[in-house]
């Protein structure tokens, strides 16, 4: 009786700890900025650490490397974004399972050297915080004083959360 006990015990902390899910606590005050405060991960989930994305051009036929062969910050984030739903197919997660996202922004010359910050959000709010897709993650978003080619005004790396099954 005592090994059945034991066993039911063990079992039920087991089946517990397998349906444990990611903990989104929300930003304070009621606020409905779209991102996390912070986001718990329960142990029997797997951590995706998944490197940052830059964009693809948005007009290929410009002259490559300038304004018009990257396009906005709107732009660029939305092609990011579409490079890390292709990349997802592959690793078994959506945007749903993000729990971090940092962000890097290059002054935009067209703002006086000042982050899109707004261009940014344009894109970010198609994929997080919708009715299709609720999850916020955890988010910095920094300006930075340039990256790998010249007019990339955005690079985005992101941490999943993948449920054990």
């Amino acid at each position: 009786m005592k090994t059945l006990i034991s066993l039911c015990a063990t079992t039920l902390l087991l089946s517990t700890s397998a349906m444990a899910e990611v903990t989104r606590h929300k930003l304070p005050n009621n606020s409905t900025f779209p991102i996390a405060r912070a986001v718990e991960v329960p142990a029997d989930t797997a951590l995706i650490y998944h490197s940052g994305q830059v964009p693809s051009p948005a007009n290929p036929k410009a002259e490559k490397f300038t304004a018009e062969y990257y396009g906005d910050t709107e732009a660029q984030t939305l092609s990011i974004f579409k490079k890390f739903e292709e990349s997802f197919k592959d690793l078994g997660v959506d945007f749903g399972d993000a729990v971090k996202l940092t962000v890097f922004l290059v002054g935009d010359p067209k703002l006086d050297g000042k982050m899109d910050f707004a261009g940014f959000m344009k894109a970010y709010t198609q994929y997080f915080g919708t009715e299709a897709q609720p999850n916020l993650p955890a988010r910095s978003a920094v300006q930075v004083a340039s990256l790998v080619r010249p007019n990339m005004l955005v690079e985005i790396d992101m941490v999943l959360a993948k449920p054990s099954k």
